[in-house]
């Protein structure tokens, strides 16, 4: 009778925790058959592992008037190849690069998926996404490309199958004729012949290599696109050949060393006009969704291309000059034209080169700008509470040791800001960085889209040297063209954009950006942002851009850096802003004669008068100002008294260091 009386005693005693405990469970329970019923859903769902992978369909790009500017094949241009062909070499490398216990796993790898984890998470060693060749092979034989939990279940579900019935040596045959290699090659003896013009059994190592790297990012480590990054991506791939022992350290060094062989039969874009431009659209959309959603998922791709602005940029950048053939084959100086509305950032066009190679110039190269980074000086100086009548005086100044000069070696004395920017005169544009402060200029320019500037490290931007255009890594000619519509949008930036919808193989939306503009950030007042196109319209009609008038309201800048290795013109009207730059792709031969107020500025006037022809508008004036009247302006600076020809010659700067106790290596001739 003691005991029942004790156990109810204790009974009594249950009282919140007990019930914290039943509602746990009850919720694990229920998490657990969800978690089961959502398993068994994805199971439902799974293709047939026996099917042929979905049939591909080509991508359609459009221009801005819904007209087809190219079709981006992929299924026709594959060729498969037996196992026993492929050389070990080329095994041994997409093992070592993709999944170094291929041997070992069952499909999925929770062992890889940790490693992956702590690696990504410790940044040490090479960013790894924990999914196995057996995995990829599901997904690009089956699945689509959405990024979803049900698409991962059902990955590696298809995976444990596809192991179950088919030996390693089958799976890695069908991986490697199935994954995309870039340029439009499916498969591995398509790739092989694509870049290297032989078959997979003639192969090097190197070569190996080279290929087995692509997959992480076709288009980016192309070595049609990026052959530095490719060769980085290549070297990395025999580093891991040799961790898992599949080579030794002296082949590997061999290896990284070797000429690659590279064919000169590189694929170019069906409409050969808009190349540059479908392969800036190309890597977006694979970047964002896919390379097989991108060449085999029959997207509807509509952009901002104008047919008609991109035909009059091709045939205006016919007029480069021929000064040499480079040992790649390919004539130099190079080119690039990008031309953007800067209402709401679309990109009319773009030309990235001769059209001899798929480097795009105008989304990749970063080049010294000279001179034509000085408008970022001058805003600055506005924002400052200066104006483009407030005078400096073009004197010698000296900086820690350095004293910065001008073409001449000579003086002009007191002039206003219009005058000393319409004429590039250097020792003011270096007074007025010292006077606002180098880091709000390079805040300006990151605002207004410049991204490749360095503020950290021991080499870095942050100096005087920036006020001329000696950068620490250079800038892009799409973001200077970005950058300097602010001026023409009233001093608001707005982000380019190719992009205006996508639909997808049954005609669904996908992203649609029709009805919109890119992302935007006021940099500038109206009153900043015309005080300052006041300025830059003088450089054309007085200063050293004269050659790139067109006769109706424009403004713009020239450029041009030391030993004149690269030229640059950027100017705009209120509707369009183009950047146009000149230069040789090693950077270490001169163009000769060759200025900002040249060649550069004449292609850019031969391109304007087309494009900008249907609308002469004049440059808003904002409420509360007048006009600018710039007729007497520049008449007394001594550089104006020279003829056209004498305006548009070499400005010679030598740039500063950080400190301004050294003069940099960078030394240029700016206009």
């Amino acid at each position: 009778m003691y005991t029942p009386r004790r156990r109810a005693k204790h009974a009594k005693k249950k009282g919140p925790l007990h019930s914290l405990r039943v509602l746990i469970i009850f919720l694990f329970v229920v998490a657990a058959g969800l978690g089961f019923g959502y398993i068994f859903a994805a199971y439902q769902s799974l293709p047939p592992v026996s099917n042929n992978m979905r049939p591909a369909v080509s991508s359609q790009v459009f221009d801005s008037h819904g007209r087809l500017i190219t079709t981006l094949h992929s299924d026709q241009n594959r060729l498969p190849i037996d196992i026993n062909k492929v050389p070990a070499n080329l095994q041994n490398a997409f093992i070592a690069a993709e999944d170094n216990r291929f041997y070992e796993h069952i499909g999925i790898d929770p062992i890889g998926i940790l490693r992956a984890i702590v690696t990504n998470l410790t940044n040490r060693g090479i960013a790894q996404g924990g999914s196995t060749i057996t995995q990829q092979l599901a997904k690009n034989a089956f699945l689509s490309q959405e990024q979803t939990l049900k698409r991962k279940v059902q990955e590696a579900m298809l995976a444990l199958e596809i192991e179950h019935k088919y030996t390693k040596k089958e799976i890695l045959e069908m991986y490697m004729n199935q994954i995309y290699f870039g340029q439009g090659a499916y498969g591995i003896q398509t790739a092989a012949k694509t870049y290297f013009d032989r078959d997979v059994n003639d192969l090097t190592l190197a070569q190996c290599a080279m290929l087995a790297g692509l997959p992480k990012s076709p288009n980016y480590y192309s070595p049609f696109n990026n052959l530095e990054e490719a060769k980085s991506r290549k070297n990395v791939v025999l580093d891991q050949m040799v961790k898992y022992g599949y080579i030794s350290s002296d082949q590997a060094a061999e290896a990284k060393n070797a000429d690659l062989h590279l064919s000169h039969n590189k694929q170019v874009a069906e409409n050969s006009e808009s190349e540059s431009f479908i392969d800036y659209v190309s890597q977006q959309v694979a970047a964002k969704y896919g390379d097989d959603a991108l060449y085999k998922e029959g997207l509807k791709i509509y952009t901002t291309l104008d047919t008609e602005k991109q035909h009059a940029a091709v045939q205006a950048m016919k007029n480069l000059p021929d000064n040499y053939t480079d040992k790649n084959g390919l004539t130099q100086p190079q080119g690039a034209l990008v031309s953007i509305d800067p209402r709401n950032g679309h990109i009319l066009a773009m030309v990235g080169g001769r059209g001899q190679d798929s480097f795009n110039r105008a989304s990749m190269a970063v080049r010294q700008p000279g001179s034509a980074f000085k408008p970022f000086v001058y805003m600055t100086a506005l924002q400052d509470d200066m104006t483009p009548d407030s005078t400096m005086e073009d004197k010698k100044v000296t900086y820690g040791g350095w004293s910065p000069q001008n073409a001449e070696k000579s003086y002009s004395g007191t002039m206003t800001l219009r005058q000393a920017l319409a004429h590039s005169v250097n020792t003011i544009a270096v007074q007025l960085a010292d006077k606002v402060g180098t880091s709000k200029i390079i805040s300006n320019a990151k605002k207004m889209g410049i991204t490749t500037l360095v503020e950290k490290g021991s080499t870095n931007d942050n100096n005087l040297a920036m006020a001329l255009g000696g950068l620490t890594r250079g800038v892009i000619p799409l973001e200077m063209a970005s950058a300097y519509g602010t001026f023409a949008n009233k001093g608001v930036h707005v982000k380019p954009v190719a992009i205006t919808k996508i639909l997808d193989r049954n005609g669904n939306v996908i992203e649609d950006n029709s009805s919109g503009k890119g992302e935007e950030t006021r940099v500038l007042s109206e009153r900043e942002a015309y005080e300052m196109t006041s300025m830059l319209e003088a450089v054309i009609e007085s200063g050293t851009g004269t050659a790139a008038a067109i006769g109706q309201p424009a403004a713009g800048k020239t450029g041009t850096t030391d030993d004149n290795k690269d030229a640059w013109f950027v100017g705009y009207t209120p509707t369009i802003v183009t950047a146009v730059w000149v230069g040789d792709d090693t950077g270490a031969h001169s163009l000769g004669e060759i200025y900002g107020g040249t060649v550069p500025a004449r292609i850019w006037h031969d391109y304007m008068v087309q494009a900008a022809s249907s609308d002469s508008s004049d440059f808003s004036v904002p409420a509360g100002m007048q006009k600018a009247s710039r007729a007497s302006e520049t008449k007394s600076t001594t550089t104006e008294k020279k003829s056209t020809k004498s305006t548009t010659t070499k400005e010679k700067t030598k740039q500063d260091t950080q400190q301004g106790k050294q003069q940099a290596a960078r030394n240029n001739k700016n206009q």
